[in-house]
């Protein structure tokens, strides 16, 4: 008998240890131009997010952690588990913004997994109808077209016809909705309505709300303007502010709400901002050179937050990761099975043994990051060294001017973060290394930019729709804006060119 006891303990805590965990509710949070500086914890010194903060204080924080330089691109990164433009994607509008249709997309996996699915906000992964939420994994869908609420562009890529921030019209499960508020407490108010259904029903969900805050044209609550007026140098400012102020109210009261409903340690809330900074960036962005739409670290580094209270502990984490790696984390935790063709797919790791222990083993790698965003019907390959760059834990590989032939820095990440000195004469080796690393990323990468010479559809299908079920149609202004040869005749004018 004493034999036996120890070898029937032993026996018990093997089956508890290989027992799958339950599954966790998943709710995803993104914004929209909040750059990394812009959160109180990182030592903004005038915004507060004391909601953020909080959420920081009960996370592992990812402090190294890698988006693409734009929105459509990262989005693509999170819901595809690879590069851009491996997902088809190199700019943000002209049909180069859709999520190409061979990506198994994180939500169909989820869904495969028992979870209901629901996204909240912003899209921009394709407007056509083969291309939106509801054909690629999500259940509940509530979104406005385009890359930000009101914008129109040439092509696909168009929201609602005279959306602002404030009361727009929402594509809710096929159908527009006209709401009444401000666009993020809407979007807010949307999830947490249906989050509630899915408690209720106890089923484990993901939620994935993607605001199109603090993104221009800084549409914002006058009552939250009001807390940064007089606080920073220009009134954008306080206007950027005001908008991630009011983000940080929305994001207490989903926590505060899940804590009263029973369900926090249950969950797992994962914060993440899409792409480096914009407006804050004029106040504080955290010593980093560049900024969104760059490839340097100001415009790829985005904060990473998991909080998951009934199996994580708070840490922070200095390992290399990435977006790419936000697909295969999330599916490992769902305990989703995952077939041969999903697992080719993906570029990107489980961060789960760094989530469970910040200082586990972790193979170095290298990122590659492509503002992409050339001329439409040019080809990529005039473009390969235009705006890029490649990195390892240590060193960032960049090429601002080049074109089909680099024009390479270097920069040694560990005693030089803010990227200032290049040492790619002193360090030829490296230089060669990742170049050749970048070479062989680009020959694999470049037959997936399937979205290239794709037909641009004369009048946006948001706008399309809209109108079937309302009435009207296209006004002279919106044909102008539709059209591509005004649209690019201005295409390398900044002030007419503000495609995000």
């Amino acid at each position: 008998m004493k034999l036996l006891l120890p070898a029937l303990t032993l026996g018990l805590a093997a089956m508890l240890h290989a027992a799958p965990a339950k599954q966790p509710n998943i709710i995803f949070l993104i914004t929209d131009d909040q750059g990394y500086g812009d959160i109180s914890a990182h030592g903004n010194p005038i915004l507060k997010t004391p909601s953020l903060d909080r959420l920081h204080a009960a996370s592992v924080r990812f402090t190294d952690f890698q988006v693409a330089p734009t929105c459509a691109p990262t989005r693509s990164q999170l819901l595809g588990g690879r590069h851009e433009f491996r997902n088809g994607i190199s700019h943000t509008i002209l049909e180069r913004e859709r999520l190409a249709l061979g990506t198994t997309t994180l939500a169909d996996v989820l869904r495969a997994a028992g979870y209901t699915t629901g996204i909240f906000g912003k899209w921009h992964l394709g407007d056509e109808a083969e291309y939106r939420p509801e054909r690629r994994g999500f259940d509940e869908v509530f979104i406005h077209g385009a890359g930000g609420i009101g914008q129109t562009y040439p092509g696909s890529c168009g929201d609602a016809p005279g959306n602002t921030y404030f009361d727009p019209a929402i594509y809710h499960n096929g159908k527009f909705e006209k709401t009444k508020g401000y666009c993020t407490d809407v979007f807010f108010a949307q999830a947490t309505k249906w989050i509630d259904a899915n408690i209720a029903a106890k089923k484990p969900f993901y939620a994935h709300i993607a605001t199109n805050a603090p993104h221009a044209p800084l549409q914002v609550r006058p009552e939250d303007e009001a807390r940064y007026t007089g606080k920073v140098p220009e009134a954008n400012t306080a206007k950027f502010f005001g908008m991630i102020a009011n983000i940080d109210d929305n994001l207490g009261r989903l926590l505060d709400h899940l804590k009263a409903k029973g369900v926090e340690r249950d969950t797992l809330v994962v914060f993440i901002n899409d792409n480096g900074g914009t407006v804050g960036t004029r106040v504080w962005n955290a010593g980093m050179r560049g900024q969104k739409g760059s490839p340097w670290t100001g415009g790829v580094r985005a904060a990473s937050f998991w909080s998951w209270p009934g199996r994580f502990k708070p840490a922070d984490v200095p390992a290399l990761a990435g977006a790419i790696d936000f697909f295969p984390t999330l599916a490992e935790l769902a305990g989703a099975k995952l077939d041969a063709k999903v697992r080719a797919q993906l570029d990107g790791r489980s961060l789960v043994p760094l989530l469970e222990n910040p200082r586990a083993p972790w193979a170095d790698r290298t990122l590659v990051a492509h503002v992409g965003r050339w001329p439409l019907r040019t080809s990529p390959d005039a473009w390969k060294f235009r705006n890029c760059s490649i990195r390892d834990s240590r060193w960032r590989l960049v090429s601002i001017d080049g074109g089909d032939r680099p024009a390479w820095q270097l920069f040694d990440l560990k005693a030089d973060p803010g990227e200032q000195t290049d040492v790619a004469a002193t360090n030829p080796s490296v230089v060669q290394r990742l170049a050749a690393d970048y070479d062989q990323w680009w020959t694999k990468t470049r037959p997936l930019l399937v979205n290239e010479n794709a037909v641009l559809p004369k009048l946006n299908p948001f706008k399309e729709l809209y109108w079937q079920q309302f009435g009207g149609g296209p006004t002279e202004e919106d044909l102008r804006r539709m059209d591509w040869e005004q649209f690019s005749r201005g295409q390398n004018n900044p002030k007419k060119n503000k495609a995000k």
